[in-house]
């Protein structure tokens, strides 16, 4: 079996050794406001993410041997050996996701503490925001280092309003005062593994941002609070007491650019890794391919021959060093109810994209073929915002109030108008959302990527199946409309 890390050897996770330990005070772990706290779908290894994507075996490899290397020895220029932040970039479809998930699980079997949040737009609301993060943060360390626990309880304790003090608050509290009181020393560093920090959505409060000069209540932006975590990890990072290295993945938005380049603290970050053609994805997506093609061709009793190698060529070329575009295409033939597997590919390949410079093209011609493929585009488009929960500026979030996302089956209730609808709308969007089965009363509908959102957010890429959040709100209103002249006719 391949490895990733030949140069990482000799160390343990019983190389964190605690000097000093106060009195027994409480378990934070049992303590109900501490475990209500917490987003348990942030974790890397939680039932939320089960169907998270990881790298393929033997893919990424020069990736994440990169990013382990520097999490279990440092930077290898003696200047920067101290430095305990690492950004990791890449545009949408590049696989961060994968990596981030495949080096916590590798870091957990070699024995690295590894704690986790991974952030995510489509996911449960507690993973959307800020609110969560550092009590998470903080209950996984007080689990893998149980002499943080008394600490954390005594600050809960001596601190009600802890959970709604800001951010910096929350860390001296619940992590750094902790870290202090216990003396941790360690030969290797643990790690803090964050990822999807650009799909963190902003905290929206209700005087927050009123004008002085309009008395107008404007919406928080998400960048302010993605900043403010980013503040908050590079002080801990600063802090003596805090022994871990932190990764840090997002895309290349403006506010993570402007803070890993500002020259001020550029110094206290390590080089950023950047997911382009230097670490040869090309490679790796066509080994995803080659093995996805031969599961397809066991199960389907298919020949050896096929797909070809010039197909697979083509197929490399259309995903322009996207990985997302390689997954979406192995889902739609494995899924799709609509022709066998030779047939699906043929369309895959027939899919053209628009003129124009665009490099997710290819992508976009295959989220519009999809769509276009269903009985009615438009209304599966307006489907697709409102299970999300998105309506139009002043409407807020659909289920903010709710504290998670619904099942989809009380989704189906609010949107569909007769039995099966939702099959109708939806039956043929299985590569794009995962679809619990009708008979699941729990499992909430779930978006496989964000770039779906990305795509159809923008009516330059949408074309003529774009739909605007107002047209999404009229559809709403019409089934609370008809659902309450239901209800009116039956009493």
């Amino acid at each position: 079996m391949t490895t990733y890390f030949s140069d990482a050897h000799d160390f343990s996770v019983k190389e964190f050794n605690v000097i000093h330990a106060g009195p027994h005070i409480a378990d934070p772990l049992n303590v109900p406001d501490l475990v209500s706290r917490i987003a348990a779908g942030a974790l890397h290894d939680s039932d939320e993410r089960c169907d998270a994507p990881k790298c393929h075996p033997e893919t990424r490899v020069a990736v994440q041997g990169e990013i382990y290397s520097w999490i279990v020895h440092g930077d290898s220029d003696p200047a920067r050996k101290m430095v305990k932040i690492k950004w990791v970039t890449g545009p949408a479809g590049t696989g961060k996701s994968a990596i981030m998930g495949s080096l916590a699980d590798t870091c957990k079997q070699d024995g690295v503490l590894v704690v986790t949040f991974f952030f995510s737009s489509s996911a449960s609301p507690d993973r959307r925001r800020k609110t969560a993060f550092v009590p998470t943060l903080a209950y996984q360390l007080a689990q893998h280092l149980p002499e943080l626990k008394d600490p954390v309880a005594q600050a809960i304790q001596h601190n009600p309003l802890l959970f709604k003090k800001n951010l910096r608050v929350q860390m001296e509290a619940l992590i750094l005062t902790p870290l202090r009181q216990v003396a941790i020393v360690s030969k290797v560093p643990g790690v803090v593994l964050i990822d999807g920090l650009d799909e963190c959505e902003a905290e929206q409060y209700l005087d927050s941002h009123v004008s002085s000069r309009t008395g107008i209540s404007m919406e928080r932006e998400k960048a302010e609070d993605q900043l403010e975590i980013l503040q908050v990890l590079q002080e801990a990072a600063l802090d003596p007491a805090f022994p871990f290295r932190i990764v840090i993945a997002s895309r290349p938005e403006r506010v993570f650019r402007e803070f890993f380049n500002n020259e001020s603290y550029k110094s206290s970050f390590a080089p950023a890794l950047v997911l382009d053609e230097r670490y040869n994805p090309n490679a790796d997506i066509i080994l995803f391919l080659q093995a996805k093609f031969g599961e397809i061709r066991r199960r389907y009793n298919l020949s050896l021959s096929w797909p070809s190698p010039e197909i697979l060529a083509t197929l490399l070329d259309q995903a322009s060093g996207q990985f997302i575009y390689a997954a979406t295409v192995i889902r739609y033939i494995t899924t799709s109810r609509h022709g066998s597997p030779h047939t699906l590919l043929d369309q895959v390949l027939k899919v053209k994209p628009s003129s124009g410079i665009n490099p997710f093209s290819h992508l976009d011609a295959f989220y519009t073929h999809i769509l276009q493929s269903t009985p009615n585009p438009i209304l599966a488009v307006k489907w697709l915002w409102l299970l999300k929960g998105d309506l139009p500026l002043g409407f807020l979030n659909l289920f903010i109030q709710l504290g998670s996302d619904p099942a989809a089956f009380l989704v189906n209730l609010l949107l569909q108008t007769d039995d099966g609808d939702a099959e109708y709308v939806l039956g043929d969007l299985h590569s794009l959302i995962n679809v619990p089965p009708s008979d699941d009363l729990e499992t909430p509908y779930r978006p496989y990527h964000k770039s779906l959102y990305d795509f159809l957010g923008s009516e330059d890429r949408c074309g003529p199946i774009y739909v605007g959040r107002t047209q999404c709100a009229e559809l709403l209103w019409n089934r609370f409309f008809d659902t309450k002249v239901y209800r009116h006719a039956v009493h």
